[in-house]
């Protein structure tokens, strides 16, 4: 190999897109149990690598050289092969300051909590001190090496005004969960999380619903990768390549998720956007039908509603794991919170608005069968319709204008993450 990233766990990566994108070059995963790990370091068999969870720390002893932010940090993430020698470097620093100076997170003056134990909260807390913090302390379960607890965190240092996540927990596959209930730190004003996949980990998207400005690690990603790669081949990383190659990435992994009432056109559109764009296209209702081998009115009469639910919500945590797909929900799917929740980690969420006199009522939905239910059903969701949209798609004419309006939104209008 040539240039790569070496890790024990590499499945949710995106770095040989980024790379690509970057610098052209081809850009490998390799998965390496610790055992050999000494071995391949010591065959020096590439011209460079990245190095991440656990190895950040862990590839010092092999190394000749380390750089001087490196070695003050104590973990490194990028290994050049210099006609022998292999020299080590912390590209992560640069990647995190440009992260949280882009999403316009103040540190300065702060309290900062960093989440995790290991070479990227050392990075962080790096980061923190470089863009001039009041103080910041690392949490881990266990409190050892330097760090405290997380309940020393919550009755301690529940003023912290910056929390950074560095910690795997909420990462793909393992998404919906965080590290930390964002409720327990009242005074924040920012959240940072390494994590990218999925795009936004529950941390972030429950520090947004709050009303904190909160970011994912994407950014940090490829800004990394490119000080990276200047290492491995002496080329520049204009800026404007750095937030091209963000943007399409973003895009390239972010799901379109539409929601509203049944009839509205969901299925249509969904189809439409997916065959224009080249996404996957999924439509939970018609899964759970797969799954349970029965209509939905089926599960409904025998069942009941929440049997029903339960099952949606499982297929909901499913596909919500998928990147590039169009998922059309069934009608009552934002009825619980928590779908969603795990909706928008990994989506922009689009409420297909249509009036109840526009739809019709079918005998195979069990909740708006006649036009009195489909009426009401739609007065007791439009506000959860709404609030549980990133944009709201206002009686479009046709589905091809409504798939029109999601793909000018989606690709060009909308420009946060």
């Amino acid at each position: 190999m040539e240039y790569g990233c070496i890790a024990e766990k590499l499945s949710h990566s995106f770095s040989p897109e980024i790379h690509k994108s970057l610098f052209g070059y081809s850009y490998e995963l390799k998965e390496l149990p610790r055992r050999e790990l000494e071995e391949f370091l010591k065959r020096r068999e590439f011209k460079g690598i990245n190095v991440t969870i656990p190895y950040k720390e862990a590839v010092i002893p092999y190394l000749d050289e380390i750089d001087e932010t490196a070695a003050e940090i104590g973990a490194v993430n990028t290994v050049v092969n210099d006609g022998g020698r292999l020299r080590g470097y912390n590209t992560d620093l640069y990647g995190m300051c440009k992260l949280i100076k882009r999403a316009g997170i103040a540190v300065e003056g702060r309290k900062v909590l960093v989440f995790g134990s290991g070479g990227t909260s050392k990075t962080a807390v790096a980061a923190a001190r470089k863009l001039c913090c009041a103080e910041v302390l690392r949490v881990s379960r266990t409190g050892k090496d330097g760090c405290i607890t997380y309940a020393e965190a919550a009755e301690k240092h529940s003023d912290a005004g910056i929390l950074v996540n560095t910690t795997p927990c909420g990462m793909f596959p393992d998404i919906g969960r965080s590290a930390a209930e964002i409720s327990l730190f009242p005074k924040a004003e920012g959240v940072v999380d390494a994590i990218y996949n999925p795009l936004r980990s529950k941390l972030v998207c429950d520090a947004r619903k709050a009303g904190i400005k909160a970011v994912g690690g994407l950014y940090m990603l490829v800004a990394q990768a490119a000080r990276a790669g200047e290492k491995f081949t002496g080329l520049p990383a204009p800026a404007a390549k750095i937030e091209e190659t963000y943007r399409s990435i973003l895009k390239a992994k972010q799901n379109i998720v539409l929601i509203g009432m049944p009839g509205s056109g969901k299925s249509t559109v969904g189809r439409m956007l997916a065959q224009r764009y080249g996404f996957t296209y999924i439509d939970t209702d018609s899964e759970i039908v797969s799954r349970e081998g029965q209509s939905i009115r089926s599960i409904f009469e025998n069942r009941g509603e929440t049997a029903f639910r339960d099952i949606e919500s499982s297929v909901i945590s499913d596909v919500s794991r998928f990147q590039h797909t169009v998922i059309s929900t069934g009608g009552g799917a934002v009825l619980r919170g928590i779908n969603v929740d795990l909706l928008r980690e990994n989506g922009r969420i689009y409420f297909l608005d249509r009036a109840p006199e526009h739809l019709a009522a079918t005998p195979d939905r069990p909740l708006s069968s006649t036009r009195e239910d489909l009426e009401r059903r739609y007065a007791e969701r439009y506000v959860v319709y709404c609030s549980s949209s990133d944009a709201v798609i206002r009686e479009p004419e046709t589905p091809e204008q409504a798939a029109d309006m999601i793909g000018r939104e989606f690709y060009y209008e909308n420009t946060c993450d």
